[in-house]
């Protein structure tokens, strides 16, 4: 193995100490930063417009699915409404018609019965006449 490359524990613990504290100090400068506070304040403010934007967008959503939800119902509040006057109006045909057929039955029961007593009339007299 090559000597130069190999290196003791001690400089090992050595680097990796120095590496931790490099990488501590780059935290705290950017910690102490003054622009870090205006980043954060700038993003929070993106991200409370986004929030702000998204709820709009979903209230609008959902003021729309409402409102064609109402317009459902009213239509098939319509609709259902049209079907029961419609069953209403040939319930009444159908009771206009069977009046109708019941008054003409009527008349032509009473038809018959005028004939058959004209009938029998002729037959009285032709009696009375014969003797």
């Amino acid at each position: 193995m090559n000597k130069s490359r190999e290196t003791s524990i001690a400089e090992r613990q050595s680097a990796a100490a120095m590496a931790k504290k490099a990488a501590l100090e780059k935290y705290r400068a950017k910690v102490n930063d003054p622009g870090l506070a205006e980043r954060l304040v700038a993003r929070r403010d993106i991200a409370t417009s986004r929030d702000a934007r998204i709820a709009e967008r979903k209230a609008a959503r959902l003021a729309e699915e409402a409102r064609a939800a109402a317009e459902k119902a009213a239509m098939e509040a319509a609709e259902l409404a049209a079907r029961e006057a419609a069953a209403e109006a040939e319930r009444v045909a159908r009771e206009i018609a069977h009046a109708e057929k019941i008054a003409r039955d009527l008349a032509l029961e009473a038809e018959k019965q005028a004939a058959r007593d004209a009938r029998y009339a002729a037959r009285k007299a032709k009696k009375r006449n014969g003797r």
